[in-house]
C-alpha cells in the first residue's frame, strides 16, 4: 500500500523485453536506503517487486500484461519515473490510499499556468471517469492529487510548485499517457451496493437502513 506522496524521481537504466519475461532497472538514491529484495516499490504508480538490488539501482520484473495496460511499456533508457516505497506505519499518512494497481491510462490534453500553480487536464475512458468526483482523490503516475474539475470525458488537477518539483509532471506534454488509479474506496462502495447472488434486491435500501438501526 502507498500514499501517493512521491519520495524520489528515478532514472531508467535499462528496459529488457524478452518473450514472456521483462524487467526494468531503475537508478535511484533515497529508495535504496532501506529497500530489500521482495519489497514493493511504486514506479509511476505501478506496484512492482524489487528482485535485485545493486549499489545504485534496483531491478523489478514486469509482466507483459502490465507493460501493455500501463505507461510502463513506453519507458526506455533515460526515462524519468516517480518512485515511492510501500507505506510505513511509522510515518504520517499524508496522501490517500493508493494500492499501486492502476485502473488504466489517461491522456494529457491540456497544460496551463495559473499563477504559481499548473493545471493539467486528463482525458480518460468512461470506466475510469465513473469513479472520479470533484474534490475527490486520484493518483496520476502514482501522485496523490485532488480533482479540481470534472467533465464527461476528463478531469483537471491544479498542481502546486512543490509537487511539480518532486515528480515527473513538469516533463509531461500534451498527448502523453499517464497511469491512473481511482480512489479504492469508491470501487468498494460500488461493489457493496450490488446485491449478492442470493439476494433478490441489492444494495443500500430504506428497508436495509431501518433493519440496521438507521
Amino acid at each position: 500500500m502507498f500514499t501517493g506522496l512521491i519520495e524520489e524521481v528515478g532514472t531508467i537504466r535499462e528496459v529488457k523485453r524478452s518473450g514472456a519475461s521483462s524487467y526494468i532497472e531503475v537508478v535511484c538514491e533515497k529508495v535504496l536506503e532501506d529497500i530489500r529484495v521482495g519489497d514493493s516499490v511504486a514506479v509511476n504508480g505501478v506496484c512492482l517487486t524489487a528482485t535485485d538490488i545493486s549499489g545504485d539501482s534496483f531491478r523489478a520484473d514486469v509482466m507483459n500484461e502490465t507493460l501493455s495496460r500501463s505507461s510502463l511499456g513506453a519507458l526506455s533508457s533515460g526515462s524519468r519515473v516517480n518512485l515511492e516505497r510501500a507505506m510505513s506505519a511509522k510515518r504520517r499518512f499524508g496522501g490517500h490510499i493508493v494500492s499501486g494497481h492502476i485502473d488504466g491510462t489517461g491522456t494529457v490534453t491540456d497544460i496551463k499556468k495559473d499563477g504559481i500553480a499548473t493545471w493539467y487536464t486528463i482525458s480518460a475512458k468512461p470506466e475510469i471517469m465513473r469513479y472520479i468526483a470533484e474534490k475527490g482523490s486520484i493518483a496520476i503516475d502514482g501522485i496523490s492529487l485532488t480533482v479540481a474539475k470534472v467533465t464527461e470525458t476528463g478531469f483537471s488537477v491544479s498542481v502546486i510548485p512543490h509537487t511539480a518539483d518532486q515528480t515527473v509532471l513538469p516533463l509531461k506534454k500534451v498527448g502523453d499517457t499517464v497511469n491512473l488509479e481511482n480512489d479504492v474506496i469508491a470501487k468498494y462502495v460500488e461493489r457493496l451496493m450490488k446485491p449478492a447472488p442470493e439476494e433478490k434486491s441489492g444494495g443500500i435500501t430504506l428497508d436495509f437502513l431501518a433493519k440496521n438501526g438507521f
